[in-house]
């Protein structure tokens, strides 16, 4: 099945299954042009340009660039959520990323990252109840909070509750545990060979969070504190200091950029929660990696690839150049 190209399958009952397949078709792209014409009045499809993005006959991502018309009332945002745009997703079985064409699109400077279920594939908490045997109560309550349903920060305090007694020597346990996304490590090489600046901002735990921020050279970690017994052995259940929920994020987004002297335009945030949305706002891109559905229906920009390495592709970054710059 590999080499058939995507043709348009039976739309599914999840609108937001919008996983790669076999390759872009010239099908596949002529139905977006026609697409782009019919919901921009006035946009003439010979303006519209094209570029391959990987080597392969069988090519995954290709870069459709073209001008708005000027008397065009289209937004980047009515382009996001349109619903003939979702409609061409959900029958080709791919996703359409809009961004402005801008040198800042191009040449980004700071990448900042949630940790749970982002960089790594566990979400930390839950890995902790499952040592004492409380996994279903925290994982539901995670799940929610994770989905917009439930406030962040009292969610947390609860569910620290629950692993009052755990012992302090609970990091080192899970640590082996700890296993990051495909591609994680080879994006990080990538843009830190481009001089970014990163940074990894965790409603999880600084003893993981900063351990993970050193493990992969990320120049920024923040997380919460959890009160640990005056002896030192065991966990109180209990929260220290300031809380990394959502509008804790976005502020460390503003405050990291300040410092080193990033405009917003060349910043990229990738998470996966609903804590996650007000960072992504700031943002010159915002993407929502293997997100909550809800989450996918508000961020800037989604990507269910296979590889968080896929992400260099939205920032224009071609198969060929990408392997230059893991080498």
């Amino acid at each position: 099945m590999n080499d058939y190209p995507l043709e348009p399958p039976t739309p599914g009952p999840n609108s937001l299954d919008h996983l790669y397949g076999s390759y872009v078709s010239q099908s596949c792209l002529t139905d977006f042009f026609v697409t782009l014409a019919n919901i921009i009045p006035g946009l003439q499809q010979d303006s519209i340009r094209e570029r391959r993005l990987e080597r392969s006959k069988f090519c995954r991502v290709v870069e459709v660039s073209f001008a708005l018309p000027g008397t065009s009332n289209i937004t980047l945002e009515g382009l996001r959520r349109d619903e003939v745009v979702s409609r061409f997703e959900r029958e080709w079985n791919v996703e359409a990323v809009f961004q402005l064409d801008t040198v800042y699109r191009r040449y980004k400077r700071l990448a900042v990252f949630d940790m749970d279920s982002t960089l790594i594939q566990q979400e930390v908490i839950d890995e902790i109840a499952s040592l004492i045997g409380v996994k279903a109560q925290v994982s539901a309550i995670t799940a929610a909070a994770m989905n917009g349903e439930l406030d962040f920060e009292a969610s947390l305090r609860k569910r620290c509750a629950l692993l009052k007694g755990v012992p302090s020597t609970v990091w080192e346990t899970l640590k082996p545990r700890i296993t990051l996304n495909e591609g994680v490590a080879d994006l990080v090489k990538a843009l830190k060979r481009l001089g970014f600046k990163t940074a990894v901002l965790s409603g999880g735990f600084t003893p993981l969070t900063g351990w993970m921020g050193g493990q992969l050279g990320l120049d920024y970690a923040f997380a919460n504190h959890l009160v640990v017994s005056e002896d030192g052995e065991l966990l109180t259940g209990e929260l220290t200091g300031e809380i990394v929920h959502a509008e804790k994020k976005r502020q460390h987004v503003l405050d990291i950029a300040e410092k080193e002297g990033i405009i917003l335009d060349q910043v990229i945030v990738v998470g996966d929660g609903a804590n996650d949305l007000p960072m992504m706002g700031v943002a010159g891109l915002g993407v929502a990696f293997h997100a909550k559905p809800k989450v996918q229906m508000q961020a800037p920009a989604r990507l269910n690839a296979k590889s968080m390495l896929d992400i260099l592709y939205l920032l224009g970054i071609s198969e060929e150049e990408q392997e230059v710059l893991l080498r």
